[in-house]
């Protein structure tokens, strides 16, 4: 299916960012208590599970850090041993699909609130058009704040949705917010 591979590269984002800022902070995951299903859609439960399948390179039913690595080498990103295995240890167990969708559901509820985003990417759109130029985004993501590095830019633009040389902000943040891609509402 068009587009698939697509969303598998955000699940992956979503995943790699997290590793990255819980280093930061210091802190794993929580896990929900609640049955995670029901704070999905159907549509969205597909998605995930195709996303799943894609990561599980082996097709065994549990994403291992085989799986992850050989999903980023299919990228064109090589990461080490080491990385995925890290990657791996977010989760308390084996990560078989519930596992999975429980962790993209804890890290789809941790991103700030939804209006948070929408002002924090509306500061650095002056003319209030939708769209960040790309040197303008790539200038506030590596001077400013927790500052990414070239490869985590490189990442970025990989799944941020792009009109010519701007990022489309608004989508954008439904990205990050909700795990998928939403063509323009207007």
């Amino acid at each position: 299916r068009p587009g698939s591979n697509e969303f598998c590269v955000h699940c992956l984002l979503l995943l790699y960012l997290h590793l990255k800022m819980s280093k930061a902070k210091g802190k794993k995951p929580q896990r929900s208590g609640s049955n995670v299903f029901a704070n999905f859609d159907q549509q969205q439960i597909q998605e995930f599970k195709e996303a799943f399948t894609i990561i599980d390179q082996n097709r065994d039913g549990f994403v291992d850090a085989t799986d992850l690595k050989d999903m980023w080498a299919s990228l064109g990103v090589l990461q080490d041993e080491k990385f995925c295995k890290q990657m791996c240890e977010e989760s308390p167990g084996q990560i078989n699909f519930t596992a999975f969708l429980t962790f993209m559901g804890t890290k789809l509820q941790d991103t700030d609130p939804e209006d948070v985003l929408h002002n924090a990417f509306a500061c650095f759109d002056i003319e209030n058009t939708g769209f960040i130029k790309e040197k303008v985004f790539t200038n506030a993501l590596t001077q400013l704040g927790d500052r990414f590095t070239k490869e985590e830019i490189n990442q970025m633009y990989d799944v941020a949705p792009m009109k010519d040389d701007s990022v489309d902000w608004k989508r954008f943040v439904k990205l990050i917010k909700y795990g998928g891609d939403f063509e323009d509402e207007s």
